[in-house]
């Protein structure tokens, strides 16, 4: 596959400011590391680059003064921080930089959101900028992909995932290896060495049966009885898995009525090829019963990508009543409400249900499916 560029690679470089923090953020294998190799490709300045997760670098960090931060950094003005938040205390660490180190710039990157209070909260008010970078978008993809190319790929995309190395594999059987080790060996390894969990087990059966009810609302109490752990266990495991991007949640949207539902929650994975790899199956479109379940998830997780990559200011719901009335996806943006119902198959049609239509006048509707979606991802 022909490199790309990330969509958020001119606003990283645009961002690398004196005194300033760019924080990366994004699950394992996403390319993190390739796009910094494309920003210092573009710079002329001297840099200098570590890695987290190397113990020597963990070691020389240690010692918190001005003094041995220069005497790291040397007459390079580019710090870039691979795996930063395996470092500890690192969003204090990083104050001090670009508070004492004049005409310094440090990119940090991260596989995780722990620690996200202080790896990109207090300590760098002010200082820094968030970033997130997922698996490749349409958005990115269409660099390299005719019309015709992007629709006849998309029917894998579904079922694969959109992870940059995946899509360079021929073979679908070393794909189905590659999201297997892909699950086991990278995305849970914060998970597990974070909160010392000694066995994935109950995290892998808890993302299987989330795998079951994208798009339904899911009770904490009921994934509790179903794995044996109490419901604050599961609140916990979801928000640790939110933290890695392997999940992410939606509330339900609700202003008006009696009869809207106020509390639920719809759990969606970033990536098709994961949700698809935990329940064993990889079978074509063609062969499978939950199109309409793949179909609202990848169009989701596109959807999230295009409003970090934009920049866009929105908040996301889904919206439902007592007595079924519901709504695939709600965006609000500047006080505009933005509804959406989900259709793989562009002949199925749906309208605005008419208590929502009455509850909130105004409100623009749209049916979005394999034939238009091009139009809604930017």
């Amino acid at each position: 596959m022909k490199l790309l560029h990330r969509a958020i690679e001119n606003d990283v470089v645009d961002y690398l400011r004196p005194n300033k923090v760019v924080v990366l953020l994004g699950p394992r294998r996403v390319g993190k590391t390739v796009l910094i190799r494309q920003i210092l490709d573009r710079l002329t300045e001297p840099y200098l680059l570590l890695h987290g997760e190397d113990q020597e670098v963990v070691r020389l960090l240690e010692y918190r003064s001005t003094q041995n931060y220069k005497n790291i950094i040397g007459d390079r003005s580019l710090l870039i921080i691979d795996e930063a938040q395996k470092i500890p205390d690192i969003g204090n660490v990083l104050k001090l930089m670009v508070d004492t180190i004049d005409g310094i710039k440090i990119l940090a990157t991260g596989s995780s959101a722990f620690d996200l209070e202080k790896f990109t909260g207090e300590p760098l008010t002010g200082r820094k900028r968030t970033f997130h970078l997922l698996a490749l978008s349409e958005g990115e993809l269409k660099q390299t992909e005719t019309v015709f190319e992007r629709r006849a790929n998309l029917h894998h995309r579904l079922v694969y995932g959109n992870y940059p190395e995946l899509l360079q594999i021929p073979n679908k059987d070393k794909q189905k290896i590659y999201l297997d080790e892909l699950i086991k060996s990278y995305l849970l390894k914060d998970i597990l060495e974070f909160d010392l969990i000694r066995n994935s087990d109950k995290i892998l059966q808890l993302l299987r049966l989330i795998a079951y009810q994208v798009g339904s609302e899911v009770s904490s109490n009921e994934l509790g009885k179903q794995l044996g752990m109490s419901k604050n266990t599961v609140d916990r495991y979801l928000d640790l898995l939110s933290k890695v991007f392997i999940l992410h949640s939606v509330g339900a949207f609700s202003r008006n009525l009696r009869k809207e539902i106020v509390k639920g929650r719809r759990w969606y994975f970033y990536d098709n090829g994961i949700r698809n790899a935990l329940i064993g199956n990889l079978s074509p479109i063609e062969q499978r019963s939950d199109i309409d379940l793949l179909w609202e998830n990848y169009i989701i997780s596109e959807r999230i990508k295009h409003q970090f990559y934009s920049g866009m200011l929105v908040y996301n719901y889904f919206w439902r009543t007592y007595d079924q009335q519901e709504i695939d996806w709600i965006e609000d943006r500047g006080g505009t409400l933005h509804a959406y119902e989900f259709k793989w198959n562009p002949k199925r049609t749906a309208k605005l249900p008419k208590a929502f239509e009455e509850a909130y006048p105004g409100a623009e509707f749209e049916v979005v499916n394999r034939e238009n979606y091009g139009e809604w991802l930017g």
